[in-house]
């Protein structure tokens, strides 16, 4: 089976690809809506433990690279991180947003990786265009109730806002912000972005 399909199997799917040496990386993400589900049936999901989501990942992508001869590689268990950030700009299929946050061609600002996958091999690199370039309004901008974005991304404001009574939406929908990108829109479930926000908070 390859590597795509396999992928597709346990809600992941390739994101891009970008080349470094001799190596193809791949960049591994949810396949939304398809993915949560997937997860929340886990054992990883319902031990109770810390962490579910990283310890899912890290299972799954090291099953899938071993038996695809890869390696894998995560954006969590650092320092030192993986540039997970370069590899995505570099595979032409995502791009810095108006807010600052990654943007990609199809799963728009809700764009996330589970990991990667190394590989001797030659990359396929997109070639865009950027979805922001033609995006009427680009109403990512406007689109957070606290202004977070104005100036950079002011991360305190964003959760004192959270953690108030009017940051509800956000909580439980998800940031409003990236909610309003039209790439990828509808795709990330609430109980999935609910999940993320409260991590991240």
């Amino acid at each position: 089976m390859g590597l795509n399909d396999r992928l597709r199997r346990v809600g992941l799917r390739p994101l891009g690809e970008c080349q470094d040496g001799a190596d193809v990386i791949t960049l591994i993400g949810p396949d939304e809506p398809h993915f949560w589900p997937i997860f929340r049936a886990s054992p990883e999901y319902g031990d109770g433990a810390p962490n579910p989501l990283d310890r899912w990942s890290a299972r799954v992508v090291n099953t899938i690279a071993a038996e695809h001869n890869g390696t894998a590689i995560f954006p969590f268990g650092g320092p030192p991180y993986a540039p997970f950030q370069n590899w995505a700009l570099k595979s032409g299929r995502c791009w810095t947003s108006p807010i600052g946050f990654l943007v990609h061609e199809d799963a728009g600002l809700f764009v996330s990786f589970r990991g990667a996958i190394r590989q001797p091999d030659r990359a396929v690199i997109g070639t865009g265009p950027c979805p922001c370039d033609t995006c009427k309004g680009q109403p990512c901008k406007a689109a957070c109730p606290v202004d977070a974005f104005a100036d950079g991304y002011d991360v305190d404001r964003c959760k004192t806002y959270l953690r108030s009574p009017d940051g509800a939406s956000c909580m439980t929908r998800g940031c409003a912000a990236r909610r309003a990108c039209p790439v990828g829109q509808g795709n990330r479930l609430p109980d999935q972005a609910a999940f993320h926000m409260k991590a991240f908070l």
